[in-house]
């Protein structure tokens, strides 16, 4: 008799033990049925299906028991799994040099409700986090949802463990704002349940990316992106960002790409954070940037409707080659076997693609003995859905613990 209730207490532990790995299985899209999970996890399919029998019973995924069977095929249809669209949301923060932006994000990285983005940022952190936050919890008032926590990403490195915005070149805010103790204090203030986590906007967008996108099955990601000032890159590595012993690794905006180019706001002259974002790009074509639209905005347009104007087409080409020299010289240090381009370099990539990886293979030695895969990220708001996924990870730990219990 306590052989089998040792044995049953022993099976149910290691189920309970696989809820977080078989949560984060479906969360990216790699569980979509019963039978995947089963062999993703190596566990029985029993203990399989009371797994995700337990994670239906959280209200995290649904269990669809009566699929059709694909045509052609044969035996028993097994049963699919998705996250639950009605499920627990995180709250998703972003806040960058032309405005911030509020939104819920459900597992699968989906994007629930978004509140309109504000287009002007404060001197003040306290006064931008606080009506960001603001405007998350008027969201979760609206929708009712239940709340996981909260996620922060914001346009410069975040110290560790400080969670110090070390220095925002691109805000008018202080070197070394604390800006994860104001986001945690103003999310506790809101009434908002759940922990609050902050991160780097770019190193947020890779891990969205590398989850949800375009950098999905990548062990060694790279991502670079320009948003609407800067440059910023990340380095995913075996599913886990790599950040640094404080948090700083990857700053490669300012990698010298011109030694002669424009001054930077670091110190020093021609770095990509000066010769590969959207106001290099517009001075470049000779167009003054407006107050109507953000600088990415207007990037985008000028690239959309008058690539064929031969000021914009160099203006192009200049950025795409300076942005080929670092490209070029992070795949000389890191290898990857990816890399993934965000804001204004994907669209540079999809304008002159063959330019760019010509540039990158000539000048990285990795580069001409095995071509690196250059990809746009696909995501729409990645780092808006990356901020979220920090208020997701300890769910994903730990579902019966940190998941908010339905309410009956």
């Amino acid at each position: 008799m306590n052989g089998k209730v040792t044995s049953t207490r022993t099976k149910l532990e290691r189920g309970r033990s696989a809820l977080g790995p078989a949560l984060e299985l479906v969360h990216t899209g790699r569980a979509p049925t019963r039978a995947v999970l089963t062999a993703e996890l190596g566990v029985t399919r029993a203990t399989a299906g009371a797994v995700a029998a337990e994670l239906e019973a959280l209200g995290l995924i649904r269990v669809d028991s009566r699929p059709g069977a694909a045509a052609g095929s044969q035996g028993r249809p097994s049963h699919r799994l998705a996250v639950d669209d009605a499920g627990p949301v995180a709250l998703a923060a972003q806040v960058h040099a032309d405005g911030f932006r509020a939104a819920l994000v459900g597992l699968g990285g989906t994007i629930v409700a978004t509140a309109p983005g504000c287009v002007t940022v404060s001197a003040d952190p306290a006064q931008v986090l606080g009506e960001v936050v603001d405007a998350g919890a008027a969201l979760l008032r609206a929708t009712g949802r239940r709340c996981v926590g909260a996620g922060l990403a914001v346009p410069s490195a975040v110290a560790e463990p400080e969670g110090t915005a070390l220095n925002p070149l691109h805000l008018a805010w202080p070197a070394g704002a604390p800006v994860r103790d104001i986001f945690a204090e103003r999310v506790r203030a809101a009434g908002v349940m759940g922990p609050a986590f902050t991160g780097n906007d770019v190193n947020l967008a890779a891990l969205a990316e590398h989850r949800h996108g375009a950098g999905r099955g990548a062990q060694h990601l790279l991502c670079v992106a320009t948003g609407h000032r800067g440059v910023g890159g990340a380095l995913v590595l075996d599913g886990r960002l790599h950040t640094g012993s404080s948090g700083l690794a990857l700053e490669v905006g300012h990698l010298t790409v011109n030694p002669e180019g424009r001054p930077c706001h670091c110190g020093s002259r021609g770095c990509l954070d000066v010769e590969a974002d959207p106001l290099a790009f517009l001075t470049a074509a000779g167009r003054d940037p407006g107050p109507e639209v953000s600088l990415l905005q207007q990037s985008r347009d000028l690239l959309g409707t008058e690539y064929g104007d031969p000021s914009v087409r160099a203006a192009a080409e200049e950025l795409i080659d300076r942005l080929g020299l670092g490209l070029a010289g992070l795949v000389n240090i890191l290898n990857p076997d990816r890399i993934i381009l965000g804001g204004l370099h994907r669209e540079l990539l999809d304008a002159d693609p063959e330019r760019l990886r010509a540039v990158v293979a000539d000048r990285s030695l990795w580069g001409r003995s095995g071509s690196v895969p250059i990809l746009p990220c696909t995501l729409d708001h990645n780092s808006l859905v990356g901020a979220a996924e920090l208020a997701w990870q300890p769910v994903l730990d730990d579902p019966l613990s940190a998941v908010p219990q339905p309410v009956s």
